[in-house]
């Protein structure tokens, strides 16, 4: 009997301990969740009572006959018994303090979606139809290795950062027009150059037949293979069978100091000289578009030539209010010029 009411006693110690374990934790628990100063009732007490359960309702109402505080006993085995179901309350009121920051947000965000997607798609602004065909067009042309400058290498006119030059050109000159003839010099073609000329750069492209000026895939490969050449210069055989070196827009030094930012040349024996830094950036690339436009169409004015260069910059943006004004500024494209 003795060890029976032993074991109850330490029971009851053991009960005591947890009781008091769990006061403590529900005073820190509140000192944390609730800000100081806060009247309302003790949040840990539950707010409901199971019908007909009178040995908890003392703990469960919070408050006894008089008003007065519940007494600690009965907050710790209201929090033992039944738990805290306002725990969260807390945390949803300082949510809701802030929603007009949270609003602010969602709205300042929404606000930042609708300005990138004006910014991207501008006024539903688009190349014309034919750019996309000859888009095409440069990629099997272009498929041709040839077309690289000799002896340098360059492909300026088919990287895949810069082909938009070769599209430019036909939009500029042809209007796209595979068939297109300009009267006054006999220029022909979607890229319209002089027959006689095309033939004599159709011939190192290696192709096994002769140049059409109406196929846009001839054409194509021509004024890309004559535009790297432009740019690099070309390494020829004279018709006494010596080298003859003819330089392009990178062989001078002022060019370079356009392009790069630097004057300096790179040079070595039986190549043309070149700029010694890459031409990267794009003010560069869209100087160097023009000057070869304007020697690809002999001579042409320095404002039109300005033009390739513009279109050229905006190839991902045709919304561009300048490229706008050149396109607007085209002749419509007949089959003849």
């Amino acid at each position: 009997m003795p060890e029976f009411e032993n074991d109850i006693y330490k029971d009851a110690d053991r009960l005591a301990i947890l009781e008091n374990r769990a006061a403590e934790l529900e005073r820190l628990l509140l000192l944390v969740t609730r800000p100081e100063g806060d009247a309302r009732p003790n949040v840990a007490v539950p707010y409901g009572v199971p019908a007909g359960d009178d040995h908890h309702a003392g703990a469960v109402k919070g408050r006894g006959s008089g008003g007065g505080a519940p007494a600690a006993d009965e907050r710790t085995a209201a929090l033992i018994n039944r738990g805290r179901p306002g725990s969260r309350r807390p945390r949803r009121r300082r949510l809701l303090a802030h929603w007009r920051l949270i609003a602010a947000a969602v709205v300042a965000l929404f606000a930042g979606v609708v300005v990138a997607l004006v910014a991207t798609r501008g006024s539903g602004a688009a190349w014309p139809v034919s750019v996309a065909t000859v888009q095409a067009e440069i990629k099997q042309a272009c498929a041709n290795p040839d077309v690289a400058a000799e002896p340098s290498g360059l492909n300026f006119a088919c990287a895949k950062d810069t082909n938009q030059v070769l599209w430019v050109f036909a939009l500029l000159t042809s209007g796209d027009n595979p068939n297109f003839v300009d009267q006054a010099n006999g220029r022909q073609g979607l890229e319209p150059v002089q027959p006689a000329q095309g033939g004599d750069i159709f011939w190192s492209l290696n192709l096994h037949h002769p140049y059409d000026p109406a196929s846009p895939f001839d054409s194509l490969a021509v004024a890309a293979r004559a535009i790297n050449n432009i740019i690099s210069g070309a390494a020829l055989t004279s018709a006494t069978g010596s080298a003859l070196i003819e330089p392009g827009l990178e062989s001078k030094a002022a060019n370079c100091q356009r392009y790069t930012g630097s004057a300096k040349l790179a040079t070595r024996p039986g190549y043309p000289a070149v700029c010694a830094s890459p031409v990267t950036s794009a003010s560069g690339q869209a100087a160097l578009v023009s000057d070869v436009f304007q020697q690809w169409m002999d001579g042409t004015p320095a404002r039109i030539a300005s033009e390739a260069g513009v279109l050229f910059s905006n190839a991902d943006n045709p919304g561009n209010p300048q490229a706008r004004a050149i396109l607007a500024s085209l002749p419509a494209s007949g089959g003849n010029g």
